[in-house]
């Protein structure tokens, strides 16, 4: 019994205490990776996608699109982003191209390319799931 709790208790401790924690320990951020992650869903509302977002996995929310066309993801749409506490965060013209199996996916603000991505469409089509980074 002694060296179970020695094992799990006060070896863990140690490591942490000298620096030497585990591999599987969490690290802290020390910058946020310029890479992201959007899952746009189509709604019932024509030209209408709700979007939940992640970037750097250190700030995530919900947004909405709209503008777009009257089916499907292709087109030209007006985004904007918020903060999980609903604080605004950021809008863009989004633009959304389908190239095969794929979309090419554009962020810009005053014709200025902001971020790109790249998405496939997923859930039997109701959604379109992107990979970006901004530029």
């Amino acid at each position: 019994m002694r060296r179970t709790w020695l094992k799990f208790v006060i070896l863990p401790a140690l490591l942490l205490t000298f620096g030497m924690a585990p591999a599987h320990a969490a690290e802290p951020r020390a910058e946020i990776a310029n890479v992201g992650v959007v899952l746009y869903t189509l709604t019932q509302t024509p030209g209408t996608l709700l979007a939940r977002w992640n970037y750097g996995r250190a700030h995530s929310g919900p947004g909405l699109a709209t503008g777009g066309p009257r089916a499907g993801f292709a087109g030209n749409f007006h985004v904007r982003y918020f903060l999980e506490n609903g604080q605004f965060s950021d809008e863009y013209d989004l633009e959304i191209e389908k190239t095969g199996d794929f979309y090419d996916v554009r962020w810009l603000v005053g014709g200025k390319l902001m971020a790109r991505g790249v998405g496939v469409e997923v859930g039997d089509g109701r959604s379109l799931a992107v990979g970006w980074h901004r530029v």
